[in-house]
């Protein structure tokens, strides 16, 4: 499905440059003038990122999160007030359709997702509602800004929050909407989802208070380097959530927890959690920046002229130069030489996941047979 969405206020902001047209981010700021500058500012000290092209939406009513527990990835039956998680809607063979982050606040369930995925995700959570006390409707009155940077504590006054949260947990803001800290894409993230009427005015008081413009283009960086996938630009029709470093409850910033009931897809995760490996790895490739093309989203990489993996995002980084996020066969070793078209890539060695664990599955058979 192909999604329209409306340019952002915010695109009105001097120096604004929007994202490429017909990009996931065409309707908001790739950058403000100064792409590698704005990426600093988001490590070093405070930037605001305009991502109001999520898509939003809410579900009331009083059996949201145990309604919700039984047909996602994520244990949510008892989040509580101001609890947040990612999670995952699964098809019938565990492979991935949906990423979204949720919050639970004063009796309302908030998501946001990619603005391709949500009329397709909102549209299964409607269907599967059946006899549930739950109404999960689209909340296009509301929209997303990120703050990323050591010095966010800077913002408390201008927020009007008296602390920030901890990771995964939400704060109600004084003129609606809610502040939620995130594990990513730096160690000091946070989102807010606030009344999309109130955006040019948080955006004047934030910037004023300190934190710099960035736009999408130091965000995705940011991401890519630290290996956290997009739907459907880092993940394909076949992805699985062991693929994309999606497993994990809350406590492990994961979007996949392994402990609870039954969920669309849970056999595969069971599967390859118990007694497989995921066929696949998402890792960290960096780019020869020498090359004159730049290589596309889903372009194969390739090892001696045999395609290896996927390319995801491709991106230029402040300090790592160009790098992508790609689905990497697991047997592919650190070392392999690798191109996707005619530029030459290489694996992040420290991206690679440490993968000499025992499956639980394994160990029980070994048990049963003496071993």
């Amino acid at each position: 499905m192909s999604v329209v969405v409306a340019p952002s206020p915010i695109l009105s902001v001097s120096g604004a440059v929007a994202g490429a047209p017909g990009s996931p981010d065409a309707a908001v700021a790739w950058h403000y003038g100064d792409p590698f500058g704005e990426q600093r500012a988001a490590v070093d000290r405070i930037a605001v990122v305009d991502r109001s092209h999520r898509f939003v939406l809410r579900i009331t009513g009083g059996e949201r999160l145990t309604w919700l527990h039984t047909i996602s990835s994520q244990h949510v039956a008892a989040l509580g007030n101001g609890g947040s998680a990612e999670n995952l809607d699964l098809d019938l063979n565990g492979r991935v359709l949906h990423h979204f982050v949720l919050t639970d606040l004063d009796g309302t369930v908030w998501i946001d997702t990619e603005a391709e995925h949500g009329p397709d995700l909102l549209a299964f959570l409607q269907k599967m509602v059946f006899w549930a006390e739950a109404k999960p409707v689209e909340a296009t009155d509301h929209a997303v800004l990120s703050l990323l940077g050591p010095r966010v504590a800077d913002l408390t006054e201008a927020l009007g929050v008296a602390d920030l949260p901890d990771v995964y947990a939400a704060t109600p803001l004084p003129g609606g909407g809610f502040l939620r800290r995130m594990p990513w894409p730096t160690a000091d993230s946070f989102d807010l989802v606030i009344p999309r009427d109130h955006l040019p005015d948080l955006w004047s008081t934030l910037t004023t208070a300190g934190a710099a413009p960035a736009g999408m283009w130091a965000f995705e960086a940011l991401r890519v380097a630290a290996v956290r996938p997009r739907i459907g630009l880092d993940t394909d029709e076949r992805t699985i959530p062991h693929e994309a470093r999606w497993i994990g409850g809350v406590a492990e910033h994961g979007a996949v927890h392994l402990d609870k009931g039954c969920y669309r897809g849970q056999e595969t995760v069971a599967r390859v959690h118990n007694l497989g490996k995921p066929p696949r790895l998402l890792l960290l490739l960096h780019l020869d920046g020498s090359a004159d093309e730049r290589p596309a989203i889903g372009d194969d990489v390739t090892a001696g002229g045999r395609a290896v993996g996927r390319l995801g995002t491709v991106v230029d980084h402040y300090e790592l130069g160009p790098i992508a996020l790609a689905l990497i066969k697991r047997a592919v070793p650190a070392d392999t030489t690798l191109s996707v078209g005619p530029v030459a890539a290489a694996i992040d060695p420290d991206s690679v996941p440490v993968d000499d664990a025992l499956q639980p599955g394994r160990v029980a058979v070994d048990r049963l047979r003496g071993r």
